[in-house]
């Protein structure tokens, strides 16, 4: 079997206690070679700022670092502004993402679609920009229906981008028959599994809600049966998740992406299990 390849998502942190933190997480995660650290934008680019710097403090440690960009309310001059600072700054990959309005926030600005904006990044730098844009398995809970999130991803690919990274899923026959679909549209990108890992049922099921992921019945009620013991919650998650991610290697999975919230501990033994 082919050895996998990673990379990992952190979020522009709120506090210096945070900012200490990540750098101690990119650190041991660093261990593991990754293709790539992303950075997330903030709903509406509200975090624009802390990713920029984040984004300059992985590359200058010598790491490949990938800026989020999100485009609901920005400006075409905005982003062309973002996107020529980052060629200025020899950054060469971005996750396209048309993102959410902050909290208060209606409307959009100059574009409307994740599409739009892989349109235009590719119309003003050309193939400058590795672009990786979402994908979603178990479609985006906006879509009105499986036909049409298959459509508008299919429209993301042939304005320009070069590969994909999945919503989270706990289903593996979700991501399989996603890419089948894909492929009967011939779309033939790479799809690269995104992989949360567990922390907490809480926190997973506001996630699974927002982004319209699904929580198997069954899973959802082995991870409350632990009521306040999150330690062995935690233990039982490592355990699915890496029962989860080789699966998807011995179907030829070679690539996973992984949403770290800034934490090291649960991936890194994730990585351990499927690494052996």
């Amino acid at each position: 079997m082919k050895a996998s390849s990673f990379s990992f998502e952190f979020f522009p942190p709120r506090t210096q206690e945070g900012e200490e933190k990540l750098k101690r997480t990119l650190k041991d995660l660093s261990e593991f070679n990754p293709e790539f650290f992303s950075v997330t934008f903030g709903a509406g680019g509200s975090t624009k700022d802390k990713t920029i710097g984040i984004v300059q403090s992985i590359k200058n440690d010598g790491y490949n670092a990938v800026p989020h960009i999100s485009c609901i309310t920005s400006t075409k001059d905005e982003v062309l502004d973002l996107i020529t600072s980052y060629k200025n700054k020899g950054i060469n990959r971005l996750v396209a993402l048309r993102g959410d309005n902050p909290s208060g926030i209606a409307g959009y600005g100059d574009f409307h679609h994740a599409s739009d904006l892989v349109e235009f990044i590719r119309t003003n730098t050309g193939d400058y920009f590795h672009l990786d844009v979402a994908a979603y398995p178990e479609f985006h809970p906006e879509s009105a229906s499986s036909i049409d999130d298959l459509k508008n991803f299919k429209t993301k690919v042939d304005a320009g981008a070069n590969s994909a990274i999945t919503q989270f899923f706990f289903n593996v026959d979700s991501y399989f028959k996603f890419i089948e679909e894909c492929e009967q549209l011939n779309i033939s990108i790479p799809i690269v599994p995104g992989i949360m890992p567990i922390y907490n049922i809480k926190q997973l099921s506001r996630f699974a809600q927002t982004c319209g992921a699904e929580i198997p019945r069954w899973l959802k009620y082995k991870l409350e049966s632990y009521g306040d013991d999150i330690e062995s919650l935690r233990e039982f998650g490592i355990d699915f998740i890496s029962e989860l991610c080789e699966t998807l290697q011995q179907f030829g999975v070679e690539s996973f992406h992984f949403y770290t919230l800034n934490e090291c501990g649960i991936v890194s033994k994730v990585l351990k299990n499927i690494s052996d």
